[in-house]
């Protein structure tokens, strides 16, 4: 199991094995080193992919070159850019097609807060309870969770509504894989960004984060769990991914925030090697150094 996930939320995380995962419609900014032909193979990351890149090959060349040329197109072009107007309505497009449609042994569709626990009941309960209730349910169970306070929930909500996706960057072996950060409603999704570059449009979720804030108002928390693709993700780098809302979504530092900012809405001006620098800064990667962390089997 692992131990308490961020400080101040009252978080704790453990991980649920998940196969195939609901689509997430992301157009994410290439990553300066993942373009141009024969970079692919050299990404430190590509293993992790390769047996779906060599199907998507195999069983469709012309869709697989055509995604080739479109990540040649924009090879030249800063980190970060991707022309937001257009990355956020294709998202929004496939958000919305997504709640027409059931899941096919993925995530849980329509996770709603009643499907955990009876709401009616804990209304009863004060704040203090509740988080001891959703702590001693989740703590048995291979997930990531919290109980957010509701002002910090309220600042990152409105924050999320003005800058809906981000870049978040999990520290690996090789150095950092990145990850594309888009808010659904109050469902917070994250890809990699080599699997949308890879994948297009049919890019997987590797992490959902359901933020339930039914209770925001009457008891002044905001309940959290997730969902995500064991064969991708590991607790401790969801864990690393959830502390970064925090980090980047619920800081006092306007310096910080003002990155969400920038991919956001001056996209040409994004420097991933910032939200790196950040992170570091944070020391949040640390625990997801080689020396401290066991390689996944």
């Amino acid at each position: 199991m692992a131990g308490p996930l961020g400080q101040g939320w009252g978080l704790g995380a453990v991980l649920r094995s998940r196969a195939a995962l609901r689509p997430l419609g992301l157009l994410a900014p290439p990553c300066r080193g993942l373009t141009g032909p024969g970079v692919l193979e050299e990404n430190p990351f590509y293993g992790k992919y390769r047996h779906k890149i060599q199907e998507l090959r195999r069983s469709n060349p012309r869709v697989f070159e055509s995604r080739m040329e479109k990540r040649n197109e924009v090879k030249k072009q800063p980190v970060g850019y991707s022309e937001q107007s257009e990355f956020v309505r294709r998202v929004e497009e496939k958000a919305e097609g997504l709640g027409t449609k059931a899941s096919k042994g993925g995530f849980t569709r329509d996770k709603t807060l009643d499907s955990i626990l009876n709401v009616e009941m804990v209304k009863e309960k004060s704040a203090e309870e509740i988080k001891q209730i959703w702590t001693q349910y989740f703590s048995a169970k291979d997930t990531v969770y919290a109980v957010i306070p509701a002002e910090k929930f309220d600042l990152i909500w409105k924050r999320a509504q003005k800058c809906p996706s981000f870049l978040y960057a999990l520290p690996r072996k090789e150095g950092y894989e990145f990850f594309v950060g888009q808010w659904s409603g109050t469902e917070l999704h994250f890809t990699s960004l080599i699997n949308i570059q890879t994948q297009g449009e049919a890019a997987p979720s590797q992490l959902v984060l359901y933020h339930y804030p039914e209770l925001q108002e009457e008891k002044g928390i905001v309940l959290m769990t997730a969902e995500m693709d064991s064969k991708f993700l590991v607790v401790h780098e969801a864990q690393c991914l959830a502390n970064q809302v925090q980090l980047f979504y619920a800081t006092d530092r306007s310096e910080t925030y003002e990155l969400v900012e920038t991919f956001n809405h001056r996209s040409s001006e994004f420097k991933y090697m910032s939200v790196i620098a950040e992170l570091e800064q944070s020391g949040l990667g640390k625990a997801l150094r080689p020396n401290q962390v066991s390689d996944k089997s």
